[in-house]
């Protein structure tokens, strides 16, 4: 005889279990790098579905102002001079089926407040490797324009033994977005505003 005081196991209750179970690894990869923090810095992505791998990020022109051999630091307002704008830049260097990927090289680098590259120091320039989670974060400024360009940061990525990608992430809401030639819609940043700093999201896919 069936026990009358068990409550029922509803299909909801067993469909919700399931889908807990079945969760992928890369996102609770991700979810677990976030614990602990409330500063809402990164957006989770939807993870991708079975057959759907991440479309990967667009490449772009390095521009005549990459220099080599930048230092390592993930911090450009720490330098003596750079002033401007605080934004805290920061996301995830994924692979095509969203998993994390640890040790990622991230050589930033970009105009200053007045819209003029360092070339003979390294303000505004350094590089920086994805921690465990795959997650990246530099402390930076709102980057000046100059003439023939809407606001961008450069990056250049590289995971291990793997092909270099050279890019660009845009602002939203900027006038120049619609005559830069070399503007791209899914490079935007995502952007939310504090009272002290910009906080500024992408995630890569290599």
């Amino acid at each position: 005889m069936a026990d009358s005081g068990r409550p029922a196991f509803s299909r909801r209750r067993f469909l919700r279990a399931v889908g807990v179970a079945a969760a992928p690894v890369a996102l609770l990869a991700r979810v677990q790098a976030l614990l602990g923090r409330d500063d809402g810095v990164v957006e989770l992505e939807p993870t991708p579905a079975a057959g759907e791998p991440l479309e990967l990020t667009p490449e772009e022109m390095a521009g005549p102002f990459f220099r080599p051999n930048s230092p390592l630091k993930s911090d450009f307002r720490e330098s003596g001079g750079v002033k401007g704008t605080p934004v805290r830049l920061s996301g995830f260097v994924l692979d095509r089926k969203g998993r994390p990927i640890p040790g990622a090289l991230l050589d930033f680098w970009h105009a200053d407040a007045d819209g003029e590259y360092d070339f003979k120091e390294f303000r505004c320039r350094g590089h920086q490797f994805s921690d465990a989670n795959g997650r990246y974060t530099l402390e930076t400024i709102v980057p000046g324009l100059y003439p023939g360009r809407t606001r961008h940061y450069h990056v250049r990525l590289q995971a291990a033994n793997g092909p270099i990608l050279t890019t660009q992430l845009y602002f939203p809401g900027e006038a120049r977005n619609a005559s830069d030639s070399l503007f791209r819609p899914d490079l935007l940043l995502k952007i939310r505003e504090t009272g002290s700093v910009r906080l500024a999201s992408f995630n890569f896919v290599l």
